[in-house]
């Protein structure tokens, strides 16, 4: 199992996620190996880079550096401590193409996936223990050199320590990581943001706003908001010192429908409850302390954003 930095990086698929992380692990001093069947491929790195390099403050030279354009997957991944694999979503090709990057890198490396919604077990599933072992899901949101979040959701069968040791990788190189306890289609993100894209949909068919309308509604509220304190705390300091107890006790009827039909039950909320109270406190001193820095980081956000 891996037990030493991770310093060489092969990038398999060279589409916009692909070539995002490429440019971000270079930029935090990994050798990158790149690799695409796509038979523009150089002419694309060189494309995208001084886009990338703006992003990340720094030079399309000093990126291209670091970066090695590989004609084959095994020669990409040969050297590599992880593999980040970018190829379509779908299940069959993450089958093969791991099946392939496992018989050509060394035996220790991790294999990630940026699946949007595949989980690693399925993934894994016609692959032995060992090379399953190694194999997790690291999705990022786009453009990945950007947005800080990577959801880390290992298989059935992915050692502890390889989960470890990628999520100290991406942390290393400016991501948050969020480890995922359960794997579940879709994952956490993409399944927050179907919900309001939904939603979103719904509004603007219905003549109720158009769509620049609705970014603005997001923009101007919810999107800032949440970009601060995110759903739970900011219902917990709707609350005042009462917290999201209060909040639901007010507010929440409903949540628990008797028919099942919300999917949320008391024992649900309950724990939603008693987390939300862990994290972030209770009490009038812990609520005043946490609006105050929700309150400096929203005008923060409110003076960065130009429209």
């Amino acid at each position: 199992m891996r037990n030493h930095t991770i310093k060489d990086v092969a990038v398999v698929g060279a589409g916009t996620i692909g070539l995002g992380w490429s440019a971000l692990f270079a930029a935090h001093g990994s050798t990158v190996r790149l690799t695409d069947p796509r038979p523009d491929l150089e002419q694309s790195l060189t494309d995208a880079l001084p886009m990338l390099a703006g992003s990340l403050d720094t030079t399309a030279q000093e990126l291209r550096a670091r970066i090695e354009v590989c004609p084959s997957l095994r020669d990409a991944v040969r050297d590599a401590d992880l593999v980040q694999e970018n190829g379509p979503e779908r299940l069959e090709f993450k089958q093969e193409v791991f099946a392939d990057i496992a018989a050509a890198a060394p035996a220790d490396a991790i294999l990630a996936s940026s699946s949007s919604g595949i989980i690693a077990s399925a993934i894994a599933r016609t692959l032995p223990d060992d090379i399953a072992a190694r194999l997790l899901i690291a999705h990022p949101f786009n453009p990945p050199q950007v947005v800080p979040l990577v959801e880390i959701v290992p298989g059935a069968r992915t050692d502890e320590r390889n989960v470890t040791a990628a999520t100290d990788f991406y942390r290393s190189v400016g991501r948050t990581p969020v480890r995922l306890h359960k794997e579940i289609e879709g994952f956490a993100a993409n399944r927050l943001q179907s919900v309001v894209l939904q939603e979103s949909f719904r509004l603007v068919s219905q003549g109720v706003v158009t769509a620049q309308e609705l970014d603005t509604v997001v923009k101007a509220s919810l999107g800032g908001r949440w970009a601060t304190v995110g759903p739970f705390e900011s219902y917990h300091l709707g609350g005042g010192p009462g917290g999201i107890r209060h909040m639901i006790e007010h507010l929440g009827k409903g949540l628990d429908q008797e028919d099942g039909s919300s999917g949320i039950t008391k024992e649900g909320i309950a724990r939603v409850i008693a987390q939300t109270e862990a994290a972030y406190g209770t009490g009038p001193d812990a609520y005043r302390a946490r609006a105050e820095r929700r309150d400096r980081q929203q005008i923060a956000v409110n003076r960065a954003v130009v429209d």
